[in-house]
């Protein structure tokens, strides 16, 4: 090893090298004497330094750049252009990304942040102890404690400390093209517009929703964007749906391998399987559903022991015989969480060869299944249930629409001979288990859900609110209790799981519920820890006083967020002590890794859940939890930005709605047609100065005491649309509620509006 530099930290100009006098001139140095030259003195930073340094010369600067390239191809070495330098290392904690591809038995990682100029970016193996707590699966982003390896190569393992969000993709536009030449319209609301210089196109064409490297310039710091990438034309695919995709970092086209493995998947046969093609299990979906994931029947009990009651038949896909554990297919579907729905199309979880052929329960075709045999009495309750691996056989397809006309009376040529053998039965089962329903007092609130035609450009005509049908409730009652079999099933066996979990309200939030209350003088509950039931009546209180639309608000605004978990703590909602997603494999992770535990502990196949993946429960809970947000933000900012581009050839006209939300810099306001968000800043409110008070969620004159409150109904004019960003801005034309001034005195917990406007009174 050569010695301590000397003192005068300069490289000696030729013959032996000063930092080691036994060195020869013209001999090749060894790897830690150039690591060690480069680190001591900043100049040598060329493959001529370096050859001045170690005296070099003639045909040996060949073997000197030979070697130099050897240890950049180890990773020693980074170049840019004729710069030489020693690689940095990774600091001791550091964020790291774990390939989607990655193998989930040994698991590898590279920084999440790399300077390209330090070469390629370094492997790191990441190892999980046997009792670690955390334990992160292919996809992840990580942080976690690096430890380096002994040697010259900057060799690195990591152990993981917690699992992390991954950001969204930042500085995305849409291209416009104008006089001036091109600009950048971002996606996010809050941001500004930009310039693209006509050289930093990169072949983006108008309407081009692109990537961009934001750079500043001038005296001024201008912000200049250059387009990296291209990710598609929204317009011209008809897909605003794009947007949400790439700023979400949603992955939605399938890779080569996983696309292959999915095509060479041959149909299931009976072997090892019961035959129940002869039990006549239906569908039940929307008109324009592609994939079946469940199929049901119901039967009269026999049993004298039963009267009245009922023997229900659930098949669900058995997407585990075609998904294996550590496959391609697998570790997308893992990667995915689920699938996206946007009313421009529909971002599966697996491919249409599973989901919509071999997985998909097709009237008059061999499926393979898993099965479920559940006895209910003549009041709803479960007597006894058992799991089986079938294949079946679809004795009918209907819609919602289609099965709901029969029962009331108007059958068609295909619901006809089915209404007495079969729909009927199973109308009879749901009205007990209606009435098991109505014991148990899950949360009832009024939520209706809009839904967004298109037409076949991409663009809104019309929004609805579908019509809630006792055949939706049939097929929901029906699958919550196959989630309350699986779940049962799978404790009694004391295997891992994935329940599906939902905590009840916190004891903040119930306080905040009862002041909001207080200010609307109803019956404000005198226990901090409420059931279900105690929601139920306080919402039967407010439809009797007229206030529904602003306590269903507030007592939406009051729950948790269900999410998936090894550990049980029931689910509030539903209001059930266990409850486990079964039912919607194809478009759900949680619901495949049920179904290999059921197969595992209940012996159905060797393709149950493996060790492995039971050992990283948690984990797998935390990615699903979080892949789940991802996709509700996916398709609410999605509706967003359709409903606003909907909306952008009405600015000046009026609209009716409701206040949605309300704070301190404004109220956020939800129209009575169309369901669309916008805004309404504080300081349009009119000459008052406006404050908020977050007891009674209003937004409060100082002065002359109008108050805007969440759930108040108001009528709007629009303003502004900003399509891409699915922005809108309103102004308030009708008054605000009058009550006693709060005075500039008095906080209440309030805020002071920060700026001072007027409204023009209609």
């Amino acid at each position: 090893m050569a010695k301590r530099a000397a003192p005068s930290g300069k490289a000696p100009a030729s013959g032996k090298s000063r930092r080691n006098p036994a060195w020869q001139p013209g001999e090749l140095p060894t790897r830690e004497a150039i690591l060690e030259a480069i680190a001591q003195f900043p100049e040598i930073d060329s493959k001529r330094e370096i050859a001045r340094h170690f005296g070099i010369k003639g045909d040996d600067r060949v073997a000197l750049k030979m070697l130099l390239r050897d240890m950049e191809n180890e990773g020693l070495l980074a170049r840019k252009r004729k710069a030489i330098r020693a690689t940095s290392e990774l600091p001791a904690v550091t964020v790291l990304d774990i390939p989607a591809d990655a193998d989930p038995e040994n698991l590898h990682a590279f920084p999440a942040k790399w300077d390209e100029e330090e070469g390629e970016k370094p492997r790191v193996v990441v190892t999980i102890g046997k009792d670690a707590r955390v334990v992160p699966a292919p996809g992840d982003r990580i942080l976690a404690r690096i430890q380096r390896g002994e040697g010259l190569a900057p060799t690195y393992t990591a152990r993981p400390m917690k699992v992390l969000d991954k950001p969204r993709k930042a500085d995305i536009g849409i291209v416009r093209m104008d006089n001036e030449g091109a600009r950048l319209v971002p996606i996010e609301r809050k941001a500004r517009e930009m310039r693209i210089p006509a050289g930093d196109l990169g072949g983006a064409k108008d309407g081009d929703l692109v990537e961009v490297e934001v750079a500043v310039s001038g005296r001024l710091m201008i912000p200049r964007a250059k387009v990296v990438s291209v990710v598609g034309n929204p317009q011209s695919e008809g897909a605003v749906s794009l947007i949400a995709l790439h700023s979400l970092d949603i992955p939605y086209r399938f890779p080569a391998s996983v696309i292959a493995e999915a095509d060479a998947a041959e149909e299931a046969t009976l072997k090892g399987r019961e035959d129940w093609r002869d039990i006549p299990l239906i569908t039940i979906d929307p008109h324009d559903a592609k994939d079946h994931d469940d199929a049901v029947h119901a039967e009269p009990d026999t049993d004298p022991g039963n009267p009245g009651g009922h023997i229900l038949h659930v098949g669900i896909a058995d997407v585990a015989h075609y998904v294996r554990a550590g496959s391609a297919l697998d570790r997308e579907a893992y990667l995915r969480g689920n699938s996206v729905y946007f009313p421009d199309r529909v971002v599966p979880m697996l491919p249409e060869r599973i989901s919509n052929d071999l997985c998909s329960l097709r009237e008059g075709e061999n499926r393979a299944a898993m099965a479920l045999r559940i006895v209910i009495d003549a009041e709803g309750n479960k007597k006894r249930h058992s799991f089986h691996r079938v294949t079946m056989r679809s004795a009918a397809r209907l819609s919602y629409q289609q099965a709901q006309a029969a029962i009331d009376g108007e059958p068609d040529d295909k619901t006809g001979p089915l209404l007495e053998p079969i729909l009927k039965p199973l109308w009879a089962a749901y009205a007990s288990l209606a009435k098991a329903r109505d014991r148990r007092g899950p949360l009832a609130l009024d939520l209706p859900e809009r839904r967004i035609r298109l037409d076949e450009t991409g663009m809104v005509t019309d929004v609805y609110v579908p019509e809630r049908l006792d055949a939706h409730k049939l097929i929901e009652e029906i699958m919550i209790l196959s989630n309350v079999c699986a779940a049962e099933t799978l404790e009694k066996h004391r295997t891992g799981l994935l329940y599906r979990v939902h905590d009840a309200p916190s004891r903040e939030k119930v306080t905040s519920l009862g002041e909001f209350l207080k200010s609307l003088d109803l019956p404000v509950p005198r226990s901090e820890s409420l059931r279900p039931k105690d929601f139920n009546q306080i919402l039967f209180r407010a439809e009797k006083a007229g206030k529904s639309e602003q306590v269903n608000e507030m007592v939406l605004r009051s729950q948790a967020q269900a999410e998936y978990a090894p550990g049980n703590y029931g689910h509030y909602g539903l209001n059930l002590d266990r409850y486990a997603h079964f039912t919607s494999p194809i478009r759900r992770y949680a619901d495949l890794i049920v179904h290999r535990s059921l197969i595992k502990v209940l012996g159905l196949g060797d393709d149950g859940l493996t060790e492995a993946e039971e050992s990283r429960l948690a984990t797998v809970g935390q990615h699903i939890s979080a892949t789940e947000r991802r996709a509700m933000a996916a398709e609410r900012e999605t509706a967003d930005r359709l409903l606003a581009q909907f909306l952008a050839n009405h600015i000046g006209a009026r609209f009716t709605g409701k206040i949605a939300g309300v704070v301190g810099a404004g109220l956020f306001v939800r129209l009575d047609e169309t369901g669309a968000d916008g805004f309404v800043p504080a300081s349009s409110l009119g000459t008052d100065y406006f404050r908020y008070f977050e007891d009674q969620q209003a937004l409060i004159g100082e002065r002359t005491g109008e108050r805007f409150r969440i759930g108040d109904r108001v009528e709007v004019r629009l303003l502004e649309a900003a399509p891409m960003a699915g922005a809108l801005r309103f102004e308030v034309l009708s008054e605000g509620e009058r009550i006693k001034p709060p005075g500039p005195g008095r906080t209440q917990r309030g805020k002071r509006a920060p700026f001072k406007g007027k409204r023009p009174r209609r």
